[in-house]
């Protein structure tokens, strides 16, 4: 007697839903590996765009010499140093000094002088990556004389990361770059005054350290830690869904203070987000934006 196809979790065996909906069997991995970085390191992939975490994800399997996804998720999940290297594959890290030159000219011009009426200012510059930018603002409100009464708390994902910001130490032929940078963001003196030349490497001045506090705070995760008047979030979410980019929003609105500034990156926007209309632009082109509501 010919037997009928028995039914499981709602779909035929022999007829996966995935293969009903599309699925392919490399989606199939991805999801089985973001949920066990999930539940077993606490770590939340899940909501970043998926096109360019696969591109990753499939970067970080050859890198390792695997052949799949799966073989991926049982290395990540066992060895923690084999997670550490897919961290640095899946988090992005394209900074520079002064980077977007222009952006830290309006900041100068613009946000500084709202900066000045407060006794003390708290900055957040989430995302901070290996601290570039994040020294880039400390010379900024120094040579505008506003540093000693700022504390600039700079956060990432990923130990590692900070461990490079806060040594701030970085590669002496980049400092060509760097100089142009700073030249036209403004800068009002010689750049080289910024940092020490020790052989093959640059080292950023003590006395720019002294107002920064490194710390490790995951944005998909955690939650707010104090009331800022001014966060930088630049080019952070561009790798977020449309999902995990509210979330960012709420957090980021719930720890800016009224009449606060937000500065985002180039490619990011406030339309069609929850906050739209809790915030005025200060300077629409480089995404600086200032809460109102």
């Amino acid at each position: 007697m010919e037997r009928k196809p028995r039914r499981i979790g709602g779909g035929v065996a022999g007829h996966p839903r995935a293969a009903e909906e599309g699925e392919s069997l490399e989606d199939i991995e991805v999801s089985l590996l973001l949920e066990g970085l999930w539940r077993h390191h606490g770590i939340d992939f899940r909501n970043y765009a998926r096109t360019s975490l696969r591109r990753r994800l499939r970067n970080a399997v050859q890198a390792e010499g695997l052949r799949n996804v799966s073989e991926l998720q049982a290395l990540v999940l066992h060895d923690r140093d084999a997670l550490d290297r897919l961290l640095g594959h899946v988090s992005v890290h394209v900074t520079s000094m002064f980077r977007d030159p222009t952006f830290f000219r309006a900041l100068r011009e613009k946000v500084v002088p709202l900066l000045r009426v407060h006794p003390f200012v708290r900055i957040w510059h989430a995302g901070c990556s290996t601290g570039e930018e994040v020294y880039s603002l400390a010379i900024l409100l120094e040579e505008e004389g506003l540093y000693d009464r700022c504390r600039i708390y700079a956060t990432d994902m990923k130990a590692s990361v900070l461990e490079q910001a806060k040594a701030g130490v970085y590669p002496l032929d980049l400092m060509k770059e760097y100089t142009a940078n700073y030249i036209d963001a403004g800068g009002r003196r010689a750049f080289s005054h910024w940092y020490t030349a020790n052989h093959d490497n640059a080292i950023v001045r003590q006395s720019l350290k002294r107002n920064l506090v490194f710390a490790q705070h995951n944005l998909v995760t955690d939650g707010s830690f104090n009331e800022f008047h001014l966060v930088l979030c630049r080019n952070v979410m561009i790798y977020f869904d449309a999902t995990l980019q509210a979330r960012v929003h709420r957090l980021i609105f719930q720890s800016l203070r009224r009449f606060g500034v937000l500065a985002l990156g180039r490619r990011e926007v406030l339309d069609h987000t929850v906050h739209e209309e809790d915030y005025e632009p200060l300077d629409p082109v480089e995404r600086i934006y200032r809460r109102i509501g």
